[in-house]
């Protein structure tokens, strides 16, 4: 059963909202063993950020960030400044695109790979490289616009390479099973169709979508994905290989009498706008851009409770990551152009494992 989260909904066109979609933008649940995330000790660990985006973490801890209109890659650690390790080459910043997404390859100690999502000159883009090294580029072609971009990467518990894309404006591309955009991607790490996608030779896992821009997993595998509604529901949705979840035919509730996958949270864009999401233990949170706040829902076999808000005092939340020690980081996106910069923005803020 979804959960209806009440709130005006937005007059506006949803579509105008910047960069929201799939650093990794999540971890599996299953790393958070230290406990969960104490949310009242937070603690600011970076500033001055220019539009943070993707995050993602390093085997010793230390969290590789995405600044999307520089290019920049920063390395981040609580107790030192952030420092550049690398500037991806190519970026084109514009409107929602950029730098965005990161995923640190699971056979990091073996490979030394990071992967890195971006806006290029003609496209959104996939590349890996190591920190000393050249980008190699794996996928590409990914339509990009000035919104829509998707945009987040994510390492699964099968080792394979996850991508959230947006439907660059024209909301067609979601139901072309030809077609990259409005897609939920799954790769091997070498940028190739991963063996065992609902179409043999096919990159597409799932369809049906408008810009997704979180992916996580629970400690049960199951993968959740949230997406930016247009004018009505935002969605957090559980996706399953080969599922059609509507977009443009159906927005939220109501596309299952037409064979479409029904959300299992919707929330007004007021209230939402969700980017990034992450699992630690049982709880699912979903990282707020207009919505301004940090939800968090508690699942019982892939089915959320009544999600809570939370962290609403820190202006647009971007990511939402969990560390290998369980501690939560959270960025702010102040400075992308939506939001009202403060005094530090934007932040990177940590909060311990209990």
């Amino acid at each position: 059963m979804a959960v209806l989260v009440t709130g005006a909904v937005s007059a506006c066109d949803h579509s105008s909202e910047p960069e929201r979609s799939a650093g990794t933008a999540t971890t599996v649940a299953s790393s958070s063993t230290a406990g969960v995330p104490d949310l009242g000790a937070g603690e600011e660990i970076a500033r001055g950020i220019e539009v943070p985006w993707g995050l993602a973490f390093l085997p010793d801890g230390d969290a590789l960030v995405a600044e999307r209109d520089s290019g920049r890659v920063l390395r981040v650690s609580p107790g030192r400044a952030p420092e550049q390790v690398y500037a991806v080459s190519g970026v084109v910043a514009r409107g929602e695109g950029g730098l965005l997404g990161l995923a640190v390859s699971p056979r990091y100690h073996e490979n030394g790979y990071v992967y890195a999502y971006f806006t290029a000159a003609q496209d959104n883009r996939i590349v890996r490289f190591r920190l000393d090294g050249t980008p190699e580029v794996i996928f590409d072609g990914i339509a990009k616009a000035g919104n829509h971009n998707g945009g987040r990467l994510a390492f699964g518990p099968d080792g394979m390479l996850y991508v959230g894309t947006g439907d660059a404006g024209q909301a067609a591309r979601s139901q072309d099973p030809a077609n990259p955009n409005g897609k939920i991607l799954r790769l091997t790490p070498d940028g190739d169709p991963a063996p065992g996608n609902p179409t043999s030779g096919s990159p597409i896992y799932s369809l049906g979508h408008r810009n997704v821009q979180g992916l996580a997993w629970d400690r049960a595998g199951r993968l959740f994905a949230a997406e930016f509604g247009q004018n009505a529901f935002d969605e957090i949705n559980l996706i399953e290989p080969g599922r059609n979840y509507g977009w443009p035919q159906v927005e939220g509730m109501g596309g299952a009498d037409r064979g479409y996958t029904e959300p299992l949270l919707v929330w007004a864009p007021s209230a939402a706008s969700p980017s990034g999401i992450a699992i630690a233990a049982d709880t699912l949170y979903v990282a707020a851009l207009r919505g301004e706040r940090l939800w968090t829902a508690t699942l019982h076999d892939g089915r959320p409770s009544e999600p809570v808000a939370r962290l609403e005092d820190h202006g647009r939340l971007r990511t939402v990551e969990i560390a290998p020690d369980g501690a939560l980081w959270l960025t702010t996106s102040n400075t992308d152009g939506r939001g009202e910069p403060r005094a530090g923005d934007d932040r990177i803020i940590r909060f311990p494992a209990r």
